[in-house]
């Protein structure tokens, strides 16, 4: 096809073997058409056996296509006009549906931002919303392996189009093993001479969000779409697609079901980490997504049932848990006590419940002095290992990692009540730092009798703040939900990196792009323990 601007744009066609008209299901990407995501769906011609023609194009500037590749900046124009074409194409029914994740997912919100009259329903999956919190960036603290990969593998693609073989194998080889030991960690060398107009480039330069960010993130202000949203709990993108679903089920008049697996980016399977989440996590997506547009797509579509339900894996019990809406939940708070040795030995830092009659205004335990410090070498960072943003993702047994002194723990005894939590875990730290920045991560896991640590959900951010003064450090972890079992214990783990999942905080309050390696500096960071107002761990437990 030819855009509005005379550029040719090509794709692959398939179509079911059989006499029309039939409903259009268009996936725009920039990885070659011929992979077609099919490292999480199935074939297209799986799709175009169930009733559809099936249309697998190369983005502007990829594949085959002509042009130019830049970052996200001609998919909202693209789109329409690709739409538009889809429609008519011989037996079409001049309806359009549009499936993908990642950035195929991002492709469909562009194509949407426009309203095209043809597109009908979408399906985003595992979606960056906003690009700058919900994507680039996590709490201010840039997602520095998932980033930085990305853009050596885009790079490399383009130098293989160019046909530059130098510059392709010095990009493939960066890929194979991240160039993280440059004088600046997060812009490599490699990226600098091979890749000079790679999008990462901005994303350094524009490390707080401005008008940069809001220039490619997609305005779906006067958007109403049926849509169907897919997540997964060890996925980094998880943010914008609870930001995209609430968003549109607080305004929408048509349904927008929502499907969480407890899935990284890739693959979608019942194996996650190192845990085995059964059978019923194996991906459902593909039937879901051609009873979704047959619904929405063909001339008798077929009823189907819950269109608006909520489905939430839960990882605990290993099963899918359904409802009409976004489970509702209330607060249980758990206090961190210790006797200043939760850096040294895990036994001594607790994670205590409140009681059920205790007031959450009040302390229930003596508001002492206790001071648990840890020092953050950049030399040694605390490694990352699983989680949503670490490659690979998942629910690895951090128990070694918890073994280190930079990293506090705090643990509770067994459970004598189950505990399902659902939603966004909050923590509450009263710290205290002697350099003007630093980095919180924090994570909360499941401890089993055999003393495996299961990570449930984590969370990182950025604090720039005046340094050698006390103050209330407040962190939301990635959303999760899990019901852990009697007899299982909870800990809560607290460090000041999680390297190279994302950047090492330098101390300074440089930017990762002005951050040389030899100018990091040592941080000492200290929390106040056993002071239930101050310092604290909130579930969200289901109702």
């Amino acid at each position: 096809m030819l855009t509005r601007d005379r550029i040719r744009l090509d794709a692959d066609v398939y179509r079911p073997d059989a006499e029309g008209p039939f409903p259009v299901l268009l996936m725009r990407q920039p990885y070659g058409r011929t992979i077609a995501s099919t490292v999480v769906y199935a074939h297209p011609t799986w799709y175009a056996a169930h009733g559809f023609i099936v249309v697998i194009q190369d983005v502007r500037g990829r594949g085959t296509s002509e042009g130019s590749f830049r970052l996200f900046a001609h998919e909202v124009q693209d789109g329409f006009d690709t739409v538009a074409w889809a429609a008519k194409l011989p037996q079409s029914n001049g309806r359009v549906g549009m499936y993908g994740f990642s950035y195929q997912g991002m492709t469909q919100l562009y194509a949407a931002e426009t309203r095209p009259p043809a597109l009908t329903a979408i399906a985003p999956a595992m979606v960056g919303y906003h690009p700058y919190e919900d994507w680039a960036y996590e709490n201010g603290a840039l997602l520095l392996q998932a980033g930085l990969g990305w853009a050596i593998q885009l790079a490399a693609e383009t130098a293989r189009l160019q046909g530059d073989r130098t510059a392709f194998q010095k990009l493939y080889q960066a890929s194979r093993q991240l160039p993280l030991n440059d004088e600046v960690a997060a812009c490599p060398d490699v990226l600098k001479q091979y890749a000079p107009e790679s999008f990462f480039h901005d994303w350094l330069s524009h490390s707080y969000p401005d008008d940069y960010w809001q220039r490619i993130t997609p305005c779906l202000e006067a958007v109403d779409l049926p849509m169907l949203h897919i997540g997964g709990w060890f996925d980094p993108y998880l943010r914008g697609d609870l930001r995209l679903y609430h968003e549109m089920v607080n305004r929408s008049r048509y349904p927008h079901p929502l499907w969480i697996g407890p899935w990284g980016h890739i693959p979608w399977g019942r194996i996650v980490g190192n845990r085995d989440f059964g059978p019923a996590a194996n991906s459902p997506v593909d039937r879901l997504q051609v009873q979704w547009f047959s619904h929405w797509l063909k001339k008798n579509p077929e009823e189907i049932p819950d269109l608006s339900t909520v489905n939430l894996f839960d990882m605990g019990v290993k099963r899918w848990q359904q409802s009409s809406h976004w489970p509702s939940t209330i607060e249980q708070r758990w206090y961190l006590n210790s006797t200043g040795l939760a850096s040294m030995h895990q036994e001594d830092g607790q994670l205590v419940l409140a009681s059920a009659d205790q007031s959450l205004d009040k302390p229930s335990t003596p508001s002492g002095d206790t001071v648990d410090t840890l020092v953050h070498d950049p030399w040694r960072p605390v490694p990352s290992i699983g989680g949503h943003a670490a490659i690979p993702a998942g629910p690895f047994n951090r128990a070694a990692v918890d073994c280190r002194s930079d990293v506090l723990t705090y643990t509770s005894a067994p459970l004598t009540e189950v505990v399902s939590i659902t939603g966004q875990v909050e923590v509450n730290l009263y710290c205290w730092s002697d350099r003007p920045s630093f980095d919180l991560s924090i994570t909360l896991s499941e401890i089993t009798s055999e003393g495996a640590v299961h990570p449930l959900t984590q969370g990182y951010a950025r604090f720039d703040l005046p340094a050698e003064q006390w103050a209330i450090c407040r962190l939301k972890l990635h959303p999760t939900c899990y019901t852990i079992p009697l007899g299982r214990g909870l800990r809560l783990s607290i460090s000041a990196a999680s390297y190279p999942a994302y950047a090492v905080n330098p101390g300074t309050g440089e930017t990762a792009l002005k951050t040389r390696t030899i100018t990091s500096a040592i941080t000492t960071l200290s929390f106040q323990a056993n002071d239930c107002l101050k310092t604290y761990l909130s579930l969200p437990i289901a109702t």
